[in-house]
């Protein structure tokens, strides 16, 4: 029906389940020759005039889509814009990253990155650094702290890096950045009577189990949330953690999912299992049951290895737990840390009760040293005091 000499488009029009379609037979320069079927909106037996007319409708958009298509893949890399190439970097990125990483650079690309670049003539050979700092501007305008611009940072440099080793830029403009410091972290943290009240006042919880293993043992929310049945070793006294549960999208509905990723390798770790941790399983594994007795059909045994579970069997959702645990602090008008401050907690009291910081990152699972040095060295007191005690005997014995 239609020749044009670019893309050799040619076009024919067949009928499909009682309606009609345009096959449109087309080749882009150095690749082969390709079909596409578009349907044209009408039925079987429409008249002769009006297939003509949407058939021409058609193919003439399918030339504009493919005019399109051939102009990007003819510019040179370099001119791609910043947050189409970021959308790219971040597809090539999920299939060597954890997906809770993916989720993470995602929102960052298809949030504030996509407001600024997107829309604009910014491509990845002409960024430059007064813009980035006009992007990290607008980060800090949000009321952001300056963690979370040099978090930004370190997921654009990396991309960009990716553009220079593929040579499509001669420098990375985010090393010509000057950053701010970062954030000098302290967690909040309860004291050994604020914990022992809040672990008597939400006994009857649901979420008990919860929080219980995330205070005993410094577990992450995703840790204490993927805490198996067959992972515990009650002859002898052993918690193995090698699963988390994180959030998903699917079909647009938000799902909890276990995964046997965990964020390091230092936290597949194997834990004693103390006495408390051993009558708390206990009890869960008794309600379990109950649970499963009273609701029956409805419960559900997808998840019946985990320990975690609402009264119908299902997880609990990450997010789920910090909404819970807030109301929770409201509700018996608790002091209001967060959640993750349960993890803070175990390791605050672990060091004042004169546990070395190496034994604190073992337990907790820090990857290095220096993160349990920098977040909690500050509490050490003990340590430092000792030290001094030390150097002030030396002096006293030289009189």
């Amino acid at each position: 029906m239609k020749n044009n000499s670019k893309f050799n488009i040619t076009s024919s029009v067949q009928p499909k389940n009682g309606l009609l379609y345009a096959v449109i037979t087309y080749k882009i320069p150095g690749l082969k020759k390709q079909y596409k079927w578009r349907a044209l909106g009408l039925p079987e037996g429409a008249r002769k005039t009006d297939i003509n007319k949407k058939s021409r409708e058609v193919v003439n958009r399918f030339e504009d889509d493919l005019e399109e298509m051939a102009a990007k893949m003819a510019r040179p890399d370099s001119d791609i814009p910043v947050y189409e190439y970021l959308c790219g970097w971040l597809k090539r990125q999920s299939q060597s990253v954890q997906y809770s990483t993916t989720v993470s650079y995602g929102t960052m690309i298809h949030g504030r990155v996509k407001r600024f670049f997107e829309g604009t003539d910014i491509t990845v050979g002409s960024l430059k650094p007064k813009q980035i700092n006009q992007f990290y501007q607008t980060i800090r305008d949000d009321g952001c702290v300056a963690t979370t611009v040099v978090r930004y940072h370190g997921v654009l440099r990396n991309a960009f890096q990716h553009a220079f080793r593929s040579e499509m830029i001669e420098s990375n403009p985010f090393d010509k950045v000057e950053l701010p410091r970062k954030n000098k972290f302290r967690g909040s943290f309860y004291s050994e009577e604020e914990l022992q009240t809040l672990i008597r006042l939400t006994r009857d919880d649901p979420m008990h189990i919860v929080i219980l293993l995330s205070a005993m043992y410094g577990l992450r929310r995703s840790e204490a949330l993927g805490v198996r049945w067959s992972r515990i070793d009650f002859v002898n006294n052993q918690l193995l953690i090698d699963t988390k549960v994180i959030e998903k999208k699917e079909n647009g509905t938000t799902v909890a999912v276990p995964v046997e990723e965990m964020k390091t390798k230092s936290s597949h770790r194997t834990l004693p299992l103390i006495p408390v941790i051993a009558d708390a399983l206990n009890e869960q594994k008794e309600k379990q049951e109950a649970w499963r007795k009273l609701f029956k059909r409805s419960y559900s045994r997808q998840f019946n290895d985990y320990v975690c579970t609402n009264q119908l069997g299902e997880l609990f959702h990450p997010e789920y737990v910090t909404r819970h645990f807030r109301l929770l602090l409201n509700q018996y008008g608790l002091r209001h840390i967060r959640f993750h401050d349960l993890r803070h907690t175990c390791a605050s009291l672990l060091i004042k009760n004169g546990m070395q910081l190496i034994n604190v990152k073992d337990y907790l699972g820090h990857s290095d040293i220096g993160i349990t040095a920098n977040i909690y060295a500050h509490l050490d007191e003990s340590s430092k005091q000792s030290s001094a005690d030390i150097m002030q005997n030396i002096y006293n014995g030289g009189k």
